[in-house]
């Protein structure tokens, strides 16, 4: 049990170096690009996959025509619209791979990364840092740390970064609801009904 508490103290230290961190401009910015797109689309793979779903599903309570790369309801990226990526690393293939197609379709990309100089957040037209480890250690693609079993003792593989990327777009939702003068009974209308 102490091993499960020193580890939830020392993410939590790390979220709150991660608050503190934030530059505004950039948020400032992802914020400019999700209220003046047409579609959002939101990207993340494996863990970061879970929270850009999560993200996704509040931008849907927010009422924002958001959609989740890799469901097949996808329509096309298109001008006018905003990626959100979502990579500790910012080298995770697919997530490059999706942001080179957005950049060709002329969209906006944003970068949630703990890498600004990597090959996403080159590609990015905004790039929000969220640190995650203070360097990175071993493989910088996702998959590849998984099949090598690169991790961390209190908190394995991406976790910092996850975790705190998490609480970041939680806390972007409530700045998103006071902008737009949505409530919480107005996200409640468009809750799932059927789950």
């Amino acid at each position: 049990m102490e091993i499960l508490k020193e580890a939830m103290r020392s993410i939590l230290k790390h979220v709150e170096g991660v608050v503190d961190s934030l530059d505004p401009g950039e948020v400032n910015a992802m914020i400019d690009c999700l209220l003046n797109a047409k579609k959002v689309f939101v990207y993340g793979a494996g863990r970061s996959g879970l929270v850009a779903k999560a993200f996704a599903m509040r931008l849907m309570h927010l009422g924002i025509n958001v959609y989740v790369i890799g469901e097949i309801l996808n329509p096309a990226i298109e001008e006018e619209d905003c990626l959100v990526t979502i990579s500790g690393s910012g080298e995770t293939i697919s997530i490059v791979n999706a942001a080179r197609i957005a950049k060709n379709a002329k969209a906006k990309i944003t970068a949630i990364t703990s890498y600004p100089n990597s090959t996403l957040g080159k590609i990015a037209d905004y790039v929000v840092v969220v640190k995650g480890r203070t360097k990175l250690e071993g493989e910088k693609d996702f998959l590849m740390r998984q099949i090598k079993g690169e991790h961390y003792s209190l908190a394995p593989l991406g976790t910092l970064f996850e975790v705190s990327a998490l609480i970041f777009l939680d806390g972007l939702i409530v700045e998103l609801m006071t902008r737009l003068g949505i409530t919480e009974e107005q996200m409640r209308v468009r809750h799932a009904t059927i789950e």
